[in-house]
Formats: structure tokens, sequence, C-alpha cells
């Protein structure tokens, strides 16, 4: 009786609004984690469409090479520092999955420390490649390959900018749900917010998966091809 009991009073805790019966309540987290498992999906796809109009104009210039004019003399971005960022960018992506997969496991701590490691690997992401755009040996209208290159590095800062925020927000998120828990002794396997924020980490840990590949592809594309 006791352990329901404060399993009840942290669920008014974290979800106020939420009166319904078991079973409104459970269709409501239901759908709830749809919404979660759908909206990561789509913003999937929405980025995915724009690094594929990227690819698209990659592959165009470079196959129709109008009066020599996409790659002249063989420029090239610094590629001890394209290395740097794409070796950096699937690292994190493989410490994301892997903390959401110990953290389903039960290992919070760990969750904790993989996040934070991602977060400062997304950072240092972010700084190298504008420090890159500082220091380009072209200019970024000078040629097919460099207009090329210089709108993947900005959709690339932005792209790993918002996946470090989401998992800042999920580590933050995640320190306070276990002090909740803490503090009422009671377990969170079941918990309505447990559950939302499990889904949240799968989409979050979905999104640096995509991420990783887009690191992947596109290094391909303008340091080693």
């Amino acid at each position: 009786m006791t352990a329901n009991h404060d399993v009840d009073n942290l669920d008014e805790r974290l979800f106020p609004q939420l009166s319904e019966t078991p079973e409104e309540i459970e269709y409501e987290l239901r759908a709830q984690e749809g919404s979660l498992w759908t909206g990561t999906r789509l913003l999937i796809g929405v980025a995915a469409f724009a690094f594929a109009s990227l690819a698209f104009a990659y592959f165009y210039l470079r196959s129709s090479n109008n009066e020599d004019l996409w790659r002249p003399h063989d420029v090239t971005a610094n590629t001890a520092l394209g290395a740097a960022i794409f070796a950096i960018t699937v690292a994190a992506g493989a410490l994301t999955v892997l903390g959401n997969r110990r953290r389903r496991q039960g290992f919070g701590a760990d969750f904790q420390v993989a996040g934070w490691s991602v977060v400062l690997a997304g950072l240092a992401v972010v700084s190298l490649q504008i420090f890159e755009l500082t220091r380009l040996s072209f200019f970024p209208g000078s040629s097919g390959y460099a207009s090329c290159f210089t709108a993947w590095a900005v959709m690339n800062v932005a792209l790993v900018l918002g996946a470090t925020y989401w998992i800042e927000t999920l580590l933050t998120r995640s320190m306070r749900l276990h002090r909740a828990l803490a503090e009422e002794g009671a377990p969170g396997a079941a918990l309505p917010a447990e559950r939302l924020f499990r889904a949240n980490s799968d989409g979050c840990a979905l999104f640096w998966e995509f991420v990783s590949l887009i690191a992947l592809l596109f290094w391909l594309f303008f340091y080693v091809v």
C-alpha cells in the first residue's frame, strides 16, 4: 500500500493535470509516446531532405563541371580538421546509443557520463567546424565545390548543435526525474514520466545515429572522393 501510494503521489506531482481514469491515462500516455516516435522520424525526414538537396547539388555540379569550375586546382578543405570533425561526430553518436542502452538496463550513471561526454563532443564539433570556415583556402563562392562545402558546413553546425541541445535537455530532465524518484522512494519503471523520458531518449539516440550517417557521407564527399 505504501509503495502504491508513493507512486500515486509522484504521478500527481509530475502530471498534476492527469485526473482521468487509469484507462484514459494509459491512452494519453500511448498517444504521447506515439507522438514522440512520429515526431523524431519526421524531424529526421526533414533533415534528410535538406541534406539530400545538398547532395543533389554536389553531384550535379560535379558531373557538369562547367568550364572546369567544379574544383579548380583540386582545392580542398583542411583534411585534418575534416577527419577530426567526422571522428568526433561518429564517436558522439556511438556514445549516445551506448548511454541510452545502459540507461534502459538500469545504469543511470552511465547515461549521465555518456551524455555529458556527447555534449562536450558536440560543442567541439561545432567549434572545429566554425574554425574551419575561418581557415578555408578558397572563397565560399569561388567554385562548385566551395559553394557546396560552405553550405554543408553551415548545415552541419545547425544539425550537430540541435542534436547536442536535445541530449542536454534530456540529461537535465533525467537528473530532475532521478531526484523526484529518490525523494518519493518509488520505482520509476512504470511511471508516466519515466515512460515518456524513455521514448524521448530513444528518439535522441536515433537522431544521433542519423547525424553520424550524415557525417560519414559528407566526409567522403568533401574530403575523400
